[in-house]
């Protein structure tokens, strides 16, 4: 009981700091990993204990699949090398340069036990990077690139994790087959994801109550991950394969469901992510309690390893910044802006606290794990380092470097987007079979809100023209929902071309989607009305 009071306070506490970060433009995941570290250290505070194997699967997979969702599979194709060199390629580095430190830092602690830390410690988080960099309005390319890489190099680092955990406790050398391991892992994944999205597809289109729909796409990240698990493959992959392939499947005429869908997605994400960032700060009073008197000179060497894992970052990303500029396609990072914005957003999240508490306390032989309270201090100190740090100074780092997005920039976007929206309805009002039965006074009045439509993305979609109560007549609905239903398709169309981000296409469409709503509400209202019952 004193647990689930500890949840809920948790629950209510990220609602707090959900409001005071939007008045202190500050990161609602970081002042929860502050708070909760407050509250750990108040007097008769339980502690919460949930199982380590548990972690993962409790949070990452609603956490991945949320974030996956608002990207698509034309971001992938485009940024294929980003994926590789930073999801992969920096993490094996980050493993490397982090394992030879610990080596040579920490007494008796093994290369094993060394490369476990380097993996715990390598994987930025994607929840945190959409959490933190998201509200500072950073741009859009290269929050897409931090996006990128954090949701697939969990699953390298998990690999390399296990492999290397398991090599500590049975006193084994590490695994030769690590590679083709992930490789295989990570092929299997992907046929789990696309193969779940299908059938939760198909499962959808049998239920009416769009309430059950969104029940059904939160319980798809848990069983693709734990199905992915149970065949040793990535469910890390499986699930931002399920979301992306699932957000690809989406229908125009699902107005009503993504509507529901996006409001339950929201409130899930910033739940989960509060309670996760929470789970930080408490963890910190058991670390904190554990390593007692020694803790002076532990975190010395938590120090030395937490400047090893920024600066490698760092000299990372310099390196890609000449290769980026040879091929003049404008990925980032192509400066030192592009540079010190993504290394100042390496941020350690979920992943790194999940495999810290996962780590066996005894090796096979009964033996304590080599240098365990070492390892997990420093786990905690990077986290701290890479998520509170940046996080707080973040917003006026920002400022000084002149980075964040322009608002004219986005609404740009989503006016092209909403142009062609625009031209699509208006040939399918000028096809539509009914049109031409109208007066010519309601055809002006349809056809002068259709060429209004770009310009009322922006304004209350209450007041829109395509939504007045001077729709009398079924027809008239008809053609409205006719010219709706053809800008809606090109919005889902244009979400997957390369050019196209997928979050401005995702916030017309919604507005679109709102319109939709809207006519069919006024229909149903007017049924209702010509019943002989009412």
């Amino acid at each position: 009981m004193h647990e689930l009071a500890l949840i809920i306070g948790l629950l209510l506490a990220t609602v707090i700091a959900v409001s005071l970060g939007d008045r202190l433009h500050l990161p609602y995941p970081v002042l929860m990993v502050l708070i909760a570290l407050g509250m750990a250290f108040i007097p008769g505070i339980p502690e919460l204990h949930i199982e380590p194997e548990l972690i993962l699967p409790l949070f990452l997979p609603p956490l991945l699949f949320a974030t996956a969702k608002k990207t698509s599979w034309s971001v992938f194709r485009i940024r294929w090398r980003s994926v590789i060199l930073l999801a992969i390629g920096l993490v094996v580095v980050t493993v490397a340069v982090v394992a030879g430190a610990a080596w040579l830092l920490i007494p008796g602690i093994g290369l094993p036990a060394a490369i476990a830390l380097g993996a715990m410690v390598a994987p930025p988080d994607p929840v945190a990077v959409e959490s933190v960099a998201g509200r500072v309005h950073m741009p859009r390319r290269l929050l897409t690139v931090l996006q990128s890489e954090g949701l697939f190099n969990d699953a390298a680092a998990i690999v390399i994790f296990q492999t290397a955990v398991l090599a500590a406790v049975d006193g084994h050398d590490i695994d030769g087959w690590l590679a083709l391991k992930f490789i295989t892992g990570a092929a299997i994944a992907v046929v789990l994801g696309l193969a779940m999205a299908w059938a939760a597809k198909k499962l959808i289109g049998y239920i009416q109550s769009s309430t059950a729909r969104s029940a059904v796409t939160l319980v798809v990240p848990f069983a693709v991950y734990i199905l992915a698990e149970e065949f040793h493959a990535s469910g890390v992959i499986a699930v931002v394969v399920t979301a992306l392939e699932m957000k690809r499947r989406t229908r125009p005429q699902d107005a009503a469901e993504r509507i529901t869908g996006n409001a339950f997605w929201e409130v899930v994400e910033l739940l989960a992510t509060g309670l996760a960032f929470g789970l930080i700060g408490l963890v910190s009073r058991t670390v904190i309690h554990d390593v007692g008197d020694r803790m002076l000179p532990m975190l010395g060497v938590a120090g030395i390893i937490c400047a090893a894992v920024v600066i490698i970052r760092a000299l990372w990303l310099a390196v890609l910044v000449p290769f980026n500029r040879r091929r003049n396609d404008g990925l980032p990072p192509n400066g030192p802006k592009d540079v010190l914005l993504l290394t100042w957003c390496g941020m350690r999240g979920l992943a790194t606290l999940a495999l810290a508490l996962a780590l066996p306390e005894t090796t096979a032989d009964g033996s304590p794990f080599p240098a365990r309270d070492q390892i997990v201090l420093t786990a905690v100190a990077v986290l701290f380092t890479t998520l509170v740090i940046p996080g707080i100074t973040l917003p006026a780092l920002m400022r000084k470097l002149k980075m964040r997005e322009s608002p004219a920039a986005e609404h740009e976007a989503e006016m092209v987007l909403a142009q062609r929206a625009e031209d699509a309805a208006l040939i399918a009002l000028h096809n539509a079979p009914f049109v031409h039965d109208l007066p010519h006074q309601r055809q002006d009045a349809i056809e002068r809100g259709i060429k209004r439509l770009s310009e009322d993305l922006v304004i209350d979609v209450a007041h829109s023209p395509l939504t007045d109560e001077g729709s009398r007549h079924d027809s008239e609905v008809a053609i409205r929902t006719i010219a709706l239903d053809a800008a809606r398709q090109v919005i889902v169309e244009s979400r997957n071309e390369p050019d196209v981000d997928p979050e401005i296409a995702d916030r017309v469409l919604r507005r679109l989607d709102l319109r939709t709503v809207l006519i069919q509400e006024a229909g149903e209202r007017r049924e209702l009305l010509k019943s002989p019952h009412t």
